[in-house]
């Protein structure tokens, strides 16, 4: 006899969840992204590597066709789970513990600009205390635990890779948080969740690793509540952006590439999507396009011009051309004496080439990584 769908969906969670053991071990209650990093386990690392960059390898924008980004999309779940398996050290170690970008304000500091970004988007959904929202594409949990805590809301992580949800159940724990949040495992394409469970429901720069925008945004509506908000920061190409021009699929293939993302749309595209899914667009604005001074890429940049304290060298530096340099020598010291498992200067490597990517598309005006989207589900 066949096994069910549940058997089978339990089977590939177990499987999972065995693979995160031999990959991470214990790391993810390490105190910091390089001390998780350098603990990984040598083989299941070589195995999420060669899974993750058989995608990418030997292929670039000139010779892309369009069977290879279908294939990529047909894996766009174990691609993304292998994605962040490789990357979520180097974003804690690099980043923080909100991975995704934000708009700056003269004199305000990194970790304050990307909580005002969170806010920001909690005003928009207009979630309140008490509600029971859902994150889609948790992460390790930095915009959950914010997001909480500035409305008192409920907040449920959902998420497709086990070494994230235990990092950001360990933080909320960590912080005295466990009340107010809840990580769990699952594809969102496919949710778990009854009809009509929560509030508001919002996503942060993590929908565009879905197959396809409308099917994401069907299983937010499905899961939301007749008259409740969903609010998406996404990553779009502009509507200047042609497939036919070489440079700008050398762009958007970059980003992809160091981003574990299977195949990357447009705003028309994500504004159909949400009409597809059946929301009442309330309000959406490429925040990108904001005149401000200080632009989102700026960290990915590698100038000094954009230094307004001295806070900020280590930020600029490490993006220099020669402080990349000094950080991907040094990864592959680390690899070659067996601290840092085989794999690492790679992963740090297609990071890189996404962070040129990301500032030549904002540059060009190719590329936005917060399209923002707030969508109503109808009362009835």
């Amino acid at each position: 006899m066949a096994p069910s769908k549940t058997e089978l969906e339990q089977q590939d969670k177990a499987r999972d969840a065995a693979f995160n053991k031999a990959l991470h071990g214990n790391t993810a209650q390490a105190a910091g992204g390089f001390r998780a990093m350098i603990g990984k386990g040598s083989d299941a690392q070589k195995a999420a590597v060669d899974e993750y960059f058989k995608h990418w390898d030997n292929k670039d924008a000139k010779d892309e066709t369009a069977e290879d980004r279908a294939k990529r999309t047909a894996e766009y779940a174990t691609l993304t789970r292998h994605y962040y398996n490789l990357a979520t050290d180097l974003y804690e170690y690099g980043w923080g513990q909100s991975f995704h970008f934000c708009r700056y304000s003269i004199g305000e500091n990194f970790y304050q600009a990307i909580a005002r970004h969170e806010h920001y988007l909690a005003y928009q959904i207009g979630i309140k205390d008490g509600m029971k929202v859902l994150d889609v594409g948790c992460g390790v949990g930095g915009p959950a635990r914010e997001i909480a805590k500035f409305t008192g809301c409920h907040v449920t992580g959902l998420n497709n890779n086990d070494y994230q949800i235990q990092r950001a159940t360990y933080y909320g724990a960590k912080e005295g948080m466990s009340d107010q949040l809840a990580f769990v495992k699952g594809d969102f394409m496919q949710m778990d969740f009854p009809d009509n469970s929560f509030d508001a429901v919002y996503a942060i720069e993590a929908t565009v690793h879905a197959p396809k925008l409308a099917g994401v945004y069907s299983e937010i509506f499905r899961v939301l509540k007749p008259g409740g908000v969903f609010g998406v920061y996404e990553w779009l190409m502009t509507d200047e952006y042609d497939n036919d021009n070489l440079e700008h699929r050398e762009i958007r293939l970059g980003i992809e590439v160091g981003d574990g993302i299977s195949n990357m749309v447009k705003i028309s595209d994500g504004l159909e999507a949400m009409k597809i899914a059946g929301f009442e667009m309330l309000h959406h604005e490429d925040l990108a396009e904001r005149p401000d001074s200080i632009p989102w890429y700026w960290p990915l940049a590698g100038r000094w011009k954009y230094m307004q304290s001295v806070f900020d060298t280590f930020t600029i530096a490490r993006m220099t051309w020669w402080g990349r340099g000094l950080a991907h020598n040094f990864a592959g010291a680390l690899e070659m004496i067996g601290i840092a498992p085989a794999g690492t200067k790679k992963t740090a490597n297609s990071l890189a080439r996404a962070a040129d990517a990301l500032v030549a598309g904002g540059e060009k005006h190719l590329f936005t990584p917060m399209y923002l989207m707030v969508g109503k589900k109808p009362e009835q």
